[in-house]
């Protein structure tokens, strides 16, 4: 018997994505899974990848990529992620910030 039949597929192209719905919006906040529980330091910035906020269920990217055209607002952290909001047309590269080498944007429908 097969011990890994019908478990789900969490590879290198995974991320952690939480959705929270609030007065009619949706936020999206998604990163990649090995940066979750870190924080990076670049001068005074600091990105605080919590898993309060980024912690739900773990997702390819193709799909948390779909997810995006369907929110108000998207919280990114981690260079997989981003580079996949870039090459899919959803995020200019100008809006990336860079944090003590990890990527982090924000995408807000106005």
């Amino acid at each position: 018997m097969d011990a890994t039949k019908g478990m789900v597929e969490t590879g290198r192209d995974h991320v952690y994505v939480n959705l929270f719905h609030s007065s009619g919006q949706l936020l999206i906040a998604a990163c990649d899974k090995e940066i979750l529980g870190k924080t990076f330091r670049s001068g005074r910035l600091k990105l605080e990848i919590k898993e309060s906020f980024y912690k739900g269920n773990l997702r390819s990217l193709d799909e948390v990529i779909q997810m995006i055209d369907t929110a108000d607002v998207v919280n990114l952290a981690g260079n997989r992620i981003v580079q996949a909001a870039i090459e899919s047309g959803h995020a200019d590269p100008e809006a990336v910030i860079l944090i003590g080498g990890t990527r982090h944007l924000q995408i807000m429908r106005l």
